[in-house]
C-alpha cells in the first residue's frame, strides 16, 4: 500500500490491515502519505477515525513511540481535542527538521477553529521551533512552503498583538526574505507598546535587508530601551564593523563590558576590533589566546578575520592564527 493510495481514501480497515493492526504503524503510513502531499484531507479523515476508533490504544502506543515520524499526526490529534496551542507548537518541531516538507499546507492549519483560538505565544514558540536548525528559508521554494506559516502569523497578530510575541514572529518571515511582514509585525508591536526586543528584531530585519545605517539606528533604539543590556552593545558594535567603522565597534563592545566584565563574546570582540585598529602583534596573539573560549565558530571565524586585516600585522602571525579559526 504506497502513501499516494491511503491520499487517494483507502479506508481505515485498510489503513490497520497493511500494519497487522497496529495502530502506531497506521499513524506512520499516514505520516508518510501526509508528507507526500501535506494538502490532501484523506489521510487526516483517517486518522480522525483511527483516533475515534482506537483512542486509548492509540494514545498509549504514541506516547510510547516518542518518534519524530509520528509529531505531524500528534499535532493534528492535539487539534481535534482542541489543544491549538501544542498542536502548533508540534508542527513547529516537526517543520524545524523537515522544512522542505510544507506542513503547513494541513488543512488544520488554515482552519478558522485553530487561527481564532492559537495563542500568540504558542504561534510565536512554533516559529522559532521551525527555526531551529538553521535551515536556508530565502528562496522562492521556501517562500511558497511557508506561505501558510506567513498567513497564521498575520491572522494571529492582527486579533492579538503582544510585542513580545510579535517580535519572535518576525524572525520567521525574516528568515524568508518577507521583510515586509516582520515590518508590519514590528508596527503593530508599537502600536500596543514599545519594547526592546521590537526594536532587535526591526533591527535585524533592516540588517538582512541589507540596510546597515537603519539596523544600527534600531539597535540605539534598542539600548534607549534596555541600555545596560550587554547583548545590544554588541549587536550595535557587530553592524558597526559591517559599516567599517571599528572604532566604534571597539567602543560599544567596551561599554558592554562595563555592564557583563566576563562575557566571552564582548571579550573577544573587543580584542578583534582593537587589533584591526592597532595592528599590534601583541593584540592578535591575545585574541588568539582568547578566541577558542568562544563556542560560536562562525562568530569567531568572522571576528578573527576582522583582526587578521589589521595594519602592517606579520604575515606568518597572520597566517597561524587564521588557521585557528575553526
Amino acid at each position: 500500500m504506497s502513501n499516494q493510495s491511503v491520499a487517494a481514501g483507502v479506508t481505515l480497515a485498510g489503513v490497520l490491515a497493511h500494519c497487522g493492526g497496529d495502530p502506531v504503524g497506521a499513524v506512520k503510513l499516514l505520516v508518510g502519505s501526509m508528507a507526500s502531499a501535506p494538502a490532501a484531507p484523506e489521510p487526516y479523515a483517517a486518522l480522525a477515525d483511527l483516533r475515534q476508533a482506537r483512542q486509548a490504544e492509540l494514545k498509549a502506543g504514541l506516547e510510547a513511540d516518542g518518534s519524530l515520524g509520528t509529531v505531524p499526526a500528534q499535532a493534528y490529534l492535539l487539534f481535534l481535542e482542541g489543544d491549538m496551542d501544542n498542536a502548533v507548537m508540534a508542527l513547529g518541531s516537526v517543520t524545524g527538521v523537515r522544512p522542505g516538507v510544507p506542513w503547513g499546507a494541513a488543512p488544520w492549519f488554515g482552519d478558522a477553529r485553530f487561527l481564532e483560538t492559537v495563542s500568540a505565544g504558542a504561534l510565536a514558540e512554533a516559529c522559532l521551533r521551525a527555526l531551529d536548525y538553521g535551515h536556508d528559508l530565502d528562496s522562492d521554494a521556501m517562500r511558497e512552503r511557508f506561505a501558510p506559516w506567513c498567513h497564521a502569523i498575520d491572522r494571529v497578530s492582527r486579533r492579538s498583538p503582544v510585542p513580545e510575541s510579535l517580535a519572535a514572529m518576525a524572525r520567521l518571515p525574516r528568515a524568508c526574505g518577507r521583510y515586509g511582514l516582520s515590518f508590519a509585525l514590528c508596527d503593530r508591536a508599537d502600536a500596543v507598546e514599545r519594547v526592546m526586543w521590537t526594536e532587535v528584531a526591526r533591527a535585524n530585519t533592516w540588517r538582512a535587508a541589507g540596510d546597515l545605517d537603519r539596523a544600527a539606528a534600531a539597535f540605539e533604539d534598542a539600548l534607549t530601551l534596555d541600555p545596560r543590556n550587554w547583548s545590544l552593545h554588541l549587536d550595535l558594535g557587530d553592524v558597526r564593523a559591517e559599516q567599517g567603522d571599528f572604532a566604534a565597534a571597539e567602543a560599544m563592545a567596551q561599554q558592554g563590558l562595563r555592564h557583563e566584565p566576563q562575557q566571552i563574546s564582548l571579550r573577544v570582540a573587543a580584542a578583534a576590533y582593537r587589533t584591526r585598529l592597532s595592528g599590534s602583534s601583541d593584540d592578535l596573539r591575545a585574541l588568539a589566546a582568547l578566541a577558542p573560549e568562544l563556542p560560536d565558530t562562525s562568530y569567531r571565524g568572522l571576528l578573527i578575520g576582522y583582526a587578521c586585516a589589521g595594519p602592517g600585522l606579520p604575515p606568518d602571525l597572520v597566517a597561524e592564527v587564521r588557521g585557528t579559526r575553526n
